[in-house]
């Protein structure tokens, strides 16, 4: 389990993550989403131990990871600005990670080079930004850590990749417990992977969930009202996120059971109603609102 308690990072006067608390179990898929320069990339950073909190402690199965060989052991870090040798192969890489690396598996990843079709004695610097992210996940498997941390990985993978990419964390989650935890601004690649996820927002994390315990608990409310009596009892009697109308129609964002919001719904008899899920995109959208990301406010 990685676990966070209360930590701040600052750069000069900018405050990069401000008081974050969460735990990352093991076994599941963490996403990480956020707004631009929510901090994303730093709290990778940070739980890796390539940086240290300027505030609080990060431990990696109980061990500060920080100046920590043996916790930092467990982990593999794909970062969004990778790095490879000037001039170097696939097998300069491979030479580096099983030093860094005890458990390295060279037949895997020679296995998976020939099925992903990258030549292992071609420069790196002549691939591809997909071949190069191809490449990188290939070292991050075959490193066998318990943890592999991603940056924004899916970015520059063309779809069958990308889908080949997920099969193959979820074989590793089955078979040796893997445990990914993948930074993305692409939330519907996120959504059919992640079991839980974390939003941060301006260096601060909004919540820690479930993807699927939050997707029942929030829901989008589309109805007609018969008069302004009725749209005042839904604003008092049901926790409304977010609220707007085109017309007639009114369109929210509500907190709660479906079965308590469609009874209350059949009680209030409006003209018409409907109840429908939210997408993570969605609810990234009306949580961030909430803390004064108008995203309509940057398009209007």
């Amino acid at each position: 389990m990685i676990a966070f308690q209360e930590i701040s990072k600052y750069f000069d006067k900018v405050k990069a993550i401000d008081n974050v608390t969460a735990t990352i179990e093991e076994g599941h898929v963490f996403g990480l989403i956020g707004t631009n320069g929510a901090g994303k990339s730093t709290l990778l950073r940070l739980l890796c131990g390539v940086m240290k909190p300027d505030r609080g402690s990060i431990t990696v199965d109980e061990e500060p990871v920080y100046d920590n060989p043996r916790a930092k052991a467990r982990i593999f870090y794909i970062s969004d600005d990778q790095y490879f040798f000037k001039s170097g192969t696939p097998k300069d890489m491979l030479r580096l990670y099983r030093t860094y690396y005890p458990g390295f598996d060279t037949e895997k990843w020679k296995e998976m080079m020939e099925k992903f079709g990258l030549d292992p004695d071609r420069k790196i610097n002549t691939f591809s930004k997909g071949m190069k992210k191809q490449l990188s996940v290939i070292c991050g498997i075959c490193a066998n850590t318990k943890y592999l941390f991603c940056d924004e990985t899916f970015d520059g993978l063309d779809p069958v990749m990308r889908q080949a990419v997920k099969t193959v964390f979820v074989r590793e989650i089955e078979e040796r417990g893997l445990t990914p935890v993948i930074a993305s601004h692409n939330l519907r690649e996120l959504e059919d992977i992640c079991e839980y996820v974390g939003l941060l927002h301006k260096g601060g994390i909004l919540f820690e969930k479930d993807i699927d315990e939050m997707k029942l608990n929030i829901h989008k409310v589309q109805c007609v009202v018969k008069e302004e009596a009725q749209l005042k009892q839904i604003r008092e009697t049901l926790e409304v996120v977010t609220m707007e109308n085109r017309g007639a129609l009114y369109t929210f964002t509500v907190r709660g059971k479906r079965m308590e919001l469609e009874a209350f719904l059949e009680q209030l008899a409006p003209v018409f109603y409907e109840l429908l899920p939210l997408s993570l995109e969605e609810i990234f959208i009306s949580e961030t609102e909430v803390k004064g990301y108008d995203v309509k406010a940057l398009i209007l």
